[in-house]
């Protein structure tokens, strides 16, 4: 049965989305087997099987659930995520939909010490976050699901199905599920687990998290209301309405805004979540003029911890099943995306037995670090937002008082360092970085970024291949080693009026070739094209070397 869920008495979409249907592999003696299985529809396994799908790689996506997720949950989505959603086809509608922001500004008490600009240069398709409620994007990526099954692309998605065992077998993984109509077995290849922080599959696998767990409490309030706040980001610390602590305001579509209050540590959660202790935090916040409706209230405790590894055997884990973080700075759906984004090509080269399964192994070694710089920034955020000693509050008050008047001292708040992509340094794919002169910003390892190119842009024209970036260099068309093709994309002075692709990709360099990674990261860079050294980097991109 649909369920409708009505904002300020604005229908805002229907569920279920993927309801509950028997499949053929519930029937006796099915025997049924999938490539791949990818276990949580929420935004990070949507992700996956729509990546593997654009590669023909068949993959059905499991969940007890057959709806979108309800409340907003992960509202703040960077440009780096953005792009890899055009790759995957829907960063239009997230784009169209989302409210766009690049300016956040930073108080303490009633004053406003700085501002800053996350995206300060210009030339990019798209800007540094937009905001956007998370049943608004788990609901693009199901339609986009939707139309490529239509396209005949091999993707499956199954509401209803509650995995309630996993064995890791060595050459594929067992499965059983339960459903309405009963428990059926199936087997897998490979099994992707994208089921969240609470991860059931990493409880099955006897499977846990090493980090911290900070003492303090955030209460999460969207609320429904009619504001002329700026499109920016707001945070506050030992504001008069909720003094010792600190808050954060941000505005969603259709209304809605997002509302964090620190509570600290010994609380009673479920009566702090209960409307009549709400609405008097947010009255002394707001006003009492002004009039708002509770759309969706958490409560939620930082977290910064991750798995040990990602990868085991047949099964690997991906988002908050993977890592989690505290909110602040949007480094939990934004890394996961990156997660996924980072593991479907090598799976596909694996499966076609293009590359060994020790690439596999890079995922760790890549998605780690990536894992460990966000909860690096993630746990330096938390200690400066509540501070544990009185030593580190006497610090942090006095870098926001200089910073109202000093740039030197800006850097050193931290309302929360936000997500921004990450470079794989000191990656075992990495080749040759022979272009002297050449960005550190596109140094091997580092997310191409994007630059104007004719009417369009770069990276529209960049990902799911291998590929030869050649500025003002000549190649042939393509370059092949062992089944793998990088095909050519050449570029003259003559296509970058805007000067910006020359900044970032040559600097003082006078031409370049790059060699691109599927996920639009550099692999290795020349001043000109070396056949013999281009196939060496691709035997190493590949983990083939």
């Amino acid at each position: 049965m649909d369920q409708t869920v009505e904002t300020g008495g604005k229908k805002i979409f229907e569920t279920p989305l993927y309801p509950y249907a028997k499949s053929p592999d519930q029937d006796p003696g099915a025997n049924a087997h999938h490539p791949v299985v990818i276990v949580g529809a929420g935004p990070i396994g949507l992700g996956a099987a729509i990546d593997l799908a654009q590669m023909d790689i068949p993959v059905v996506v499991l969940d007890e659930n057959d709806k979108v997720s309800w409340g907003s949950r992960a509202i703040c989505f960077a440009k780096r995520p953005l792009e890899i959603l055009d790759r995957l086809g829907c960063g239009d509608p997230m784009v169209d939909k989302g409210v766009v922001w690049n300016v956040g500004k930073v108080f303490f008490d009633e004053r406003q010490v700085y501002d800053f600009n996350l995206l300060p240069e210009k030339g990019h398709k798209r800007p540094a976050f937009i905001n956007l409620q998370q049943y608004y994007f788990e609901q693009y990526l199901v339609e986009r699901a939707f139309e490529l099954q239509r396209q005949g692309k091999p993707i499956e998605l199954r509401g209803g199905n509650k995995v309630v065992s996993v064995t890791e077998k060595g050459n594929g993984v067992a499965l059983s599920i339960d459903t309405p109509d009963g428990p059926y077995t199936m087997s897998a290849d490979w099994m992707i687990a994208c089921d969240g922080a609470g991860s059931p599959i990493r409880a099955m696998m006897g499977l846990d998290f090493v980090g911290r767990v900070f003492e303090d409490n955030f209460l999460i309030a969207d609320v429904v209301m009619d504001a002329d706040f700026p499109t920016e980001r707001w945070f506050w610390f030992d504001p008069p309405f909720n003094r010792g602590q600190s808050a954060l305001l941000h505005k969603q579509p259709d209304g809605v805004w997002r509302i964090d209050l620190q509570l600290g540590w010994n609380i009673d959660k479920d009566e702090e979540k209960k409307p009549e202790n709400v609405i008097p935090r947010l009255k002394a916040m707001l006003g009492d003029d002004v009039k708002f409706e509770l759309e969706w209230v958490s409560i939620y405790t930082f977290q910064c911890r991750r798995m040990e590894k990602f990868r085991h055997g047949h099964v690997i884990f991906a988002g908050d099943a993977a890592h989690q973080v505290s909110p602040f700075g949007a480094r939990g759906a934004n890394s996961g995306l990156q997660d996924t984004d980072n593991l479907c090509w090598k799976l596909k080269l694996v499966m076609d037995g293009l590359a060994p399964d020790r690439l596999l192994e890079t995922y760790d070694v890549e998605r780690i670090h990536g894992a460990d710089e966000n909860i690096m920034n993630s746990s330096r955020s938390t200690d400066f937002i509540t501070p544990k000693s009185e030593i580190s509050r006497i610090f942090r008050d006095a870098a926001l008082d200089l910073s109202e008047r000093y740039d030197f001292a800006r850097p050193l708040v931290n309302s929360g360092r936000l997500s921004v992509p990450c470079v794989y340094d000191d990656s075992p794919l990495n080749g040759a970085d022979a272009l002297a002169g050449g960005p550190a910003r596109t140094r091997p390892g580092a997310p191409c970024p994007d630059a104007p190119l004719g009417d369009g842009f770069l990276l529209d024209k960049l990902g799911n291949e291998f590929q030869l970036l050649a500025i003002d260099a000549d190649i042939p068309d393509q370059v092949e080693d062992g089944g793998i093709a990088a095909t050519a994309l050449r570029i003259s002075a003559a296509d970058d009026a805007s000067g910006d692709l020359a900044a970032r990709y040559l600097g003082d360099a006078g031409s370049a070739v790059y060699l691109l990674r599927p996920d639009q990261h550099v692999a290795a860079r020349w001043p000109s094209f070396d056949e013999a050294a281009v196939k060496t980097a691709i035997r190493t991109a590949t983990g083939r070397a």
